[in-house]
């Protein structure tokens, strides 16, 4: 049945896609898009990526695309290079959760919320980041769209039904708000490929990260991945918002880690020792998991900020929230930031709602922190695609990421006492501190003030 869909998919693909003619309907559309703007020539590899998600509603008083232009220097201050924008459509009239309505509740996918502005602003947007060497990403919302989706009304067989025929939210969730798609019907794959190749060609976005990804078949990411590789000439990045080791075949370059923040969490909450973050690295990488592939990492994103807290609540204050964002940055990971959480800002955003980050309010110490742990990041290949192999204590967070030609040891005490790691002799040896160049040697133990993380290498 799938070897016959996807001949049929691919058949039909090019006569579905002449048969589009108006965005106003966003299941249709030019048979075939100019190219705006030029193809980033600083396009940063998979494994050179730091990710910075900007919800649009809190980042500026304005709460619009010009107001993430104007910090965008901020951003390429940090060391991020791929800007990750939270759902820049227009939202459903349909709004459970209060109020402005979630951002994941698409009301058009081939328009831009008037509330953030117009595409020409999401233009200018992407042409100065790109002149700032940064790349910029797209959420996208292929699982469910809003209930005044013109889809509902234009295709109503795009959708799931029940047995008495209505239309049903995503099935085991209580997301009253938004339709479930149907998959199988093809015409459904087709327009909604065409709706993310639309942001390709119009705006010059350089990928996708795709929201409720373990939910929405690996055919239809594999259909949809092929066909946005072939728009550009250059490398896109896509984010699969999942934990199924079947994405990267679907072409997908980074997964999730839910797991790796829950453990994190516990660590904190219930007192769960350190080695149980090794444990969940092995896990989240495990069934055939290759070298060159890595999950996506955080201590905060716009779902745990709002419904668990800022990693200040969560991870032990400005010190433990640090030395946990070491661990998740450098730990077999592709890092992502989420706006506020660099300056140490201490009020979780709720983005249903305009809530914007007061700037004003920045910790310059805890800036400075984050951005020496970004840049070397950005200089070690060993920390970007090294081997990983742990050697964590109770208390203690520690490992190394090795290449040929680099080797990278971190140690990050994630409690707040003072503690002695026991090193074992793998690490005994003569190293350099990562940002001072001072040589240290290690011989028989290490102590470690409450939170203090130390990264040395050799």
């Amino acid at each position: 049945m799938k070897i016959y869909i996807n001949i049929v998919f691919v058949l039909i693909f090019s006569s579905v896609l002449a048969s589009c003619s108006s965005s106003d309907d966003n299941s249709k559309s030019d048979s075939i898009y100019q190219q705006y703007g030029t193809p980033f020539e600083k396009m940063p590899s998979k494994e050179d990526a730091i990710i910075y998600q900007v919800n649009i509603r809190a980042f500026s008083s304005e709460g619009t695309l010009k107001g993430v232009q104007a910090r965008l220097d901020a951003i390429k201050e940090l060391g991020a290079n791929v800007i990750y924008l939270m759902p820049v459509f227009p939202v459903g009239s349909v709004r459970s959760a209060g109020g402005l309505g979630s951002p994941y509740a698409v009301k058009d996918y081939k328009a831009i919320n008037p509330d953030f502005g117009t595409l020409e602003d999401l233009r200018v947007l992407v042409e100065e980041a790109h002149k700032k060497d940064m790349a910029v990403v797209l959420d996208w919302v292929a699982n469910h769209t809003a209930w005044d989706n013109a889809w509902i009304t234009t295709h109503p067989n795009w959708y799931q039904k029940d047995a008495s025929g209505a239309i049903i939210i995503p099935p085991g969730t209580n997301y009253n708000d938004v339709a479930q798609l149907d998959f199988n019907n093809i015409e459904m794959r087709t327009a909604m490929i065409d709706a993310m190749s639309y942001w390709v060609y119009n705006a010059n976005i350089d990928g996708f990260r795709c929201d409720y990804a373990d939910f929405v078949p690996q055919n239809f990411w594999s259909d949809a991945i092929t066909a946005l590789r072939k728009i550009k000439n250059q490398k896109i990045l896509m984010l699969a918002e999942g934990s199924k080791v079947n994405h990267f075949a679907a072409g997908f370059d980074y997964t999730f880690g839910f797991n790796f923040f829950s453990a994190m969490e516990k660590v904190f909450s219930e007192s769960k020792p350190a080695t149980s973050l090794q444990d969940s690295n092995a896990i989240e990488y495990a069934n055939n998991y290759d070298n060159s592939q890595r999950v996506v990492r955080y201590t905060s994103n716009h779902d745990v900020n709002l419904s668990d807290g800022t990693p200040l609540e969560l991870f032990g204050g400005k010190q433990g929230s640090i030395a946990t964002f070491v661990v998740a940055a450098y730990m077999k990971s592709v890092p992502m930031i989420y706006n506020g959480q660099e300056i140490g800002y201490n009020k979780r955003i709720d983005y249903f709602r305009r809530t914007p980050i007061d700037w004003s309010t920045a910790d310059a110490s805890m800036l400075a922190e984050y951005k020496k742990i970004i840049a070397f990041r950005n200089t070690s290949n060993a920390i970007k695609k090294g081997t990983y192999k742990g050697y964590s204590s109770d208390a203690v967070s520690a490992f190394t990421m090795e290449t040929e030609t680099e080797k990278v040891l971190v140690l990050s005490n994630l409690t707040n006492a003072t503690v002695k790691y026991i090193a074992p002799p793998a690490l005994k040896t003569t190293w350099k501190d990562a940002f001072s160049g001072a040589a240290t040697t290690i011989t028989a133990e290490i102590s470690l003030a409450p939170f203090q993380y130390i990264i040395l290498k050799n």
